[in-house]
């Protein structure tokens, strides 16, 4: 889908006044807000495993203090099962370091999905509302006249709440 927006981006902005060939506005709007929406469960999935890696921690600086024939209790699947220290401690410190490698891989992503979105944003000129108060007031005022006298501009900016 990127691939296809990206030419058709550079066909709506070599197209000279009038209407758009390319993409609508409300699509390009819809694009960049499934894109955002992408980065955000992204950065959602990420805190999510920080925290069971934090909980991974704990558990594994609390058992390195027990005595590792002690009997604990591990659940595996939703069902609760019972082993020594000495079985379940290797294991939870795998599973933090693959969670770990997991968080690495999440946050390229994301850093990548972030690129994406900023040449995206310049592709387009779109900008977020607040983003440079006075300077994006004015440019959605004349946005909103060029769109409903017909102005000679296509796809100048658009606004995104």
């Amino acid at each position: 889908m990127a691939a296809n927006g990206s030419s058709t981006g550079s066909k709506s902005s070599s197209s000279a006044g009038g209407k758009q060939s390319g993409l609508s506005a409300e699509q390009v709007v819809a694009t960049f807000q499934r894109m955002r929406q992408e980065q955000r469960s992204m950065a959602s999935k990420a805190a999510e495993l920080e925290m069971d890696v934090n909980e991974h921690s704990l558990v594994i600086e609390t058992l390195k203090e027990v005595d590792p024939s002690r009997k604990c209790f591990r659940l595996v699947g939703g069902v609760l099962v019972e082993r020594t220290v000495k079985e379940v401690l290797p294991a939870l410190e795998n599973n933090k370091e693959k969670i770990s490698k997991i968080i690495e891989t999440i946050n390229t992503q994301m850093q990548a999905k972030g690129q994406e979105l900023t040449e995206y944003r310049e592709r387009y000129n779109i900008r977020l509302v607040g983003e440079g108060e006075g300077e994006a007031q004015g440019q959605s005022a004349a946005n909103s006249q060029d769109n409903e006298g017909g102005g000679s501009k296509s796809g100048a900016g658009v606004l995104v709440s």
